[in-house]
């Protein structure tokens, strides 16, 4: 049977694992990582100490982007001793019933390990149409008798995702904002921009991969649908109909953004905007 998997937070019952009767050790997380991302991608990996009733020990959570993946890991790992000396026990987690979670958008470096897997490193790429500066003041605060300002640093980005093997293309548009307390500073401005920028692109990114639909065969293969669900205006325009655009209405990002889940796990100073060209033949 095949398996949608969407780029986003995975909150299925049938995605996630209990594994209890650990053992404590260094590195247990990561253990538990190497033993079970051979079945699949994860999204993450929690182990915590058991509660003063359930005696010593700990057990774990366990979060797979796949339900199937999930199913083969629980039937191979239950009762298997893997890196300690005690059998492990692991069952899927039981669905709560009467509480339903929303389901996030993953961040743009999720996004990407994600589509590397199962589309391949060479299998997508993407880049920056536009990154436009959009910032203003704010507003004015009196103290003391003097007028403070607040800036605002605000970047607009649009970014376009392209599958080639499945002649896939969607974009992505969203905004990037941080305020200034001392706007005088120029080393602070620098390093705010910077960050509102790779915010702005990460955050396009992400809802461009929300607009693709990963198909799972039971062979392993892997096919591509276009989300028509997240279908926006954006997708349809040209290029410079798509600048003009975000140039003038700013596209009401401050009410539309999706969430994104860790979203502040994107931003590193030292890395360049995250955009990927295909290489060439």
């Amino acid at each position: 049977m095949a398996e949608v998997v969407e780029f986003r937070v995975p909150t299925g019952s049938a995605q996630m694992l209990l594994v209890w009767g650990l053992e404590p050790e260094p590195g247990l997380e990561h253990s538990l990582f190497s033993a079970f991302s051979k079945f699949g991608p994860l999204y993450s990996v929690r182990a915590h100490r058991n509660a003063a009733v359930a005696g010593p020990g700990y057990y774990a959570i366990i979060k797979f982007y796949s339900a199937g993946d999930a199913s083969r890991a629980q039937h191979t790992c239950n009762g298997q001793r893997l890196f300690q000396k005690s059998p492990l026990k692991v069952c899927v987690c039981t669905k709560q019933k009467g509480f339903q979670q929303q389901a996030l958008a993953l961040n743009s470096n999720k996004c990407q390990e994600l589509a590397n897997h199962y589309l391949g490193f060479n299998g997508w790429s993407s880049r920056i149409i536009t990154l436009q500066n959009v910032s203003g003041f704010d507003g004015e605060n009196e103290e003391l008798g003097k007028t403070l300002q607040k800036r605002s640093v605000k970047y607009l980005c649009a970014v376009e995702v392209t599958l080639p093997n499945h002649g896939v293309r969607t974009r992505g548009v969203a905004l990037g904002e941080a305020d200034i307390e001392n706007g005088e500073d120029p080393l602070e401005f620098v390093t705010a921009t910077r960050r509102v920028q790779k915010l702005a692109v990460g955050k396009a990114l992400s809802s461009a991969f929300q607009k693709i639909l990963l198909v799972v065969l039971e062979n392993g293969k892997v096919a591509v649908e276009y989300n028509s669900t997240q279908e926006e205006l954006t997708d349809s325009l040209t290029e410079e109909e798509l600048k003009g655009l975000v140039q003038v209405s700013e596209l009401s990002l401050e009410q539309s953004d999706r969430e994104e889940e860790e979203v502040l796990s994107d931003l590193s100073f030292d890395d360049e905007l995250p955009s990927r060209e295909m290489p060439s033949n």
